[in-house]
């Protein structure tokens, strides 16, 4: 996949809906949708691009914990902070970190 189709798929969303509706879809601000739309964004791309890969055309990641989840799921997953709150999250966080190919993260000792 070209660079250029994913940000045409969040462009065609975008026009049918309303930027600030694919923001709160994908899990980002209006204002960084608007900035990768005009090409003025300076962060990262490729978190976007996970996000509007997984929020609008439906890529999965194999998660080694949940099995197939979207690669947003995958790296709202990622961001969350240690909890003990229940078994599941506690593999996600440790999943996350200990060496699952679709991580982003550093591993943690």
């Amino acid at each position: 996949m070209t660079d250029a189709e994913w940000i045409e798929v969040l462009r065609e969303e975008c026009k049918r809906t309303s930027q600030n509706k694919v923001a709160r879809l994908i899990g980002m601000s209006q204002t960084t949708i608007n900035q990768v739309l005009k090409g003025t964004y300076t962060g990262r791309l490729d978190r976007i691009e996970a996000r509007v890969m997984g929020a609008l055309m439906k890529q999965t990641h194999d998660c080694p914990v949940l099995g197939a989840i979207s690669k947003k799921r995958c790296q709202d997953h990622q961001a969350r902070p240690f909890a003990t709150t229940n078994p599941t999250r506690v593999a996600l966080y440790m999943a996350c970190r200990k060496g699952c190919k679709h991580s982003k993260l550093g591993s943690e000792s």
